[in-house]
């Protein structure tokens, strides 16, 4: 009976430090979705270009988070994890809080390289740590609330811009957003480390060697089809996701919103169905997984493919269509039902004494190849519309239309690759 008592208060204190570590998640979003969603106050006010916008959200963030991120999720497999998320939201919100005071691109593009290496520490470590605090057939549930903290951050970002952008300026609440966050660096610094599972007798050896993880990752992929296929899978979606950071100047532009109404509008729907997407993915994934003995990626399969219709005519209709909304509610439900499935079923299908460096290895190529590609690639084929229109005789009409369409089409090509590792995961 005492140890039942006991194991029922170990189990507690988990699901304590799981939404302590979703918070931590949604100010990481929080911070990182700022720009986006504070796009029509900062471009104007810096007096930036799409390109520059893009690089922004782009390169000058994607590239160092990408890259620092596999090097952190390595030390995240050799160290004290607790501190190490101290750390990192230490940095990025130190620095979130030094990019309120950018005068221009650059004085912007400098702190928004180092938040990046901030960032990077956070979810592969956390992910690793709950790991080993719940078992494998709750980790759908349990990586899917964890990333609730991207629709919640995201949405919260929005209003932010929407509410307080107008009254207090997009430059005060970057410093207060700042401060709360070495707040929360503070706290998670006195947390005690959790015992790994699979390693033998709990030692975990910290020399880092370089090459044997590079040949370890290649192993591991060229062995399971099915990581692979999730892994890039993920990474092509992400193109969409890239491109969506010119939203917000999509409805002011050409769909002729308000700056601060509709970012409050979208801030709402990111959270209220990006929340419901997020359990939906995870719970709906477990289930799915139980019930018919396939992997994960084919629950998304289903699930994407079933949305993709709505999120083509969303770009197309204009917002006085009932479609239009509906696709808006669609993508955030989308978005947040896909991480549940995918990095639990990376979890589950990579090596044990590398879970956290497969979770880097993840975000590294969803980073550097799809969101670094839509998101620089938007900005740049945007620009060149525009310039193009300048002395064209028949200009192209509405060029962010276009161009955001495009990359919806390019993601959509995710869906068979989800089926494929579906079919080829082996489940229990």
């Amino acid at each position: 009976m005492y140890q039942e008592k006991e194991k029922e208060k170990i189990e507690s204190r988990n699901y304590i430090f799981l939404c302590f570590l979703i918070l931590l998640n949604v100010m990481n979003f929080v911070d990182r979705q700022l720009l986006a969603s504070f796009a029509n106050f900062i471009i104007p006010d810096l007096s930036l270009t799409n390109t520059q916008f893009g690089i922004l959200t782009g390169f000058g963030f994607l590239f160092f988070y990408s890259i620092m991120g596999l090097f952190m999720g390595i030390l995240a497999d050799k160290f004290h994890r607790p501190k190490l998320i101290a750390l990192g939201v230490g940095l990025w919100s130190a620095l979130t809080a030094i990019s309120g005071a950018a005068r221009g691109f650059v004085g912007l593009l400098l702190p928004r390289m180092f938040i990046g290496v901030g960032e990077s520490i956070l979810t592969p470590t956390s992910l690793s740590l709950l790991g080993d605090k719940f078992p494998q057939n709750k980790m759908g549930f349990v990586t899917g609330a964890y990333y609730m903290g991207v629709p919640i951050g995201a949405g919260l970002s929005l209003i932010i811009a929407g509410y307080l952008g107008p009254i207090i300026g997009w430059r005060m609440c970057f410093y207060i957003l700042g401060m709360i966050g070495l707040i929360f660096a503070g706290i998670m610094f006195f947390i005690k480390e959790t015992p790994r599972k699979n390693i033998k007798e709990n030692v975990v050896e910290k020399k880092i060697n370089f090459k044997e993880i590079r040949m370890d990752i290649s192993t591991a992929l060229k062995e399971n089809p099915a990581l692979t296929l999730c892994i890039y899978g993920a990474v092509i979606y992400h193109l969409v996701l890239g491109a969506a950071v010119y939203d917000q100047v999509w409805y002011v532009k050409e769909r002729g919103f308000d700056r601060a109404e509709i970012a409050q509008y979208t801030g709402y729907i990111v959270v209220v169905f990006g929340i419901l997407g997020n359990l939906f993915g995870g719970i709906g994934s477990d289930l799915f997984r139980e019930k018919f003995k396939l992997g994960r990626p084919m629950f998304l399969f289903w699930l994407m493919l079933f949305l993709l219709p709505i999120n083509i005519l969303g770009r197309l209709v204009s917002p006085e269509n009932y479609i239009f909304w509906f696709a808006m509610m669609a993508g955030s439900f989308q978005l947040g039902a896909l991480y549940g499935p995918t990095f639990s079923t990376v979890q589950e299908l990579a090596p044990s004494h590398m879970k956290a460096t497969v979770i880097a290895f993840l975000i590294l190529n969803i980073n550097l190849i799809g969101m670094f590609i839509g998101t620089t690639g938007t900005g740049i084929i945007i620009d060149t519309l525009l310039a193009y229109n300048e002395t064209a005789t028949n200009p192209i009409i509405e060029p962010y239309t276009k161009t955001l369409l495009f990359f919806t089409l390019i993601s959509s090509l995710s869906i068979p690759m989800f089926w494929l590792a579906g079919k080829k995961q082996k489940t229990n």
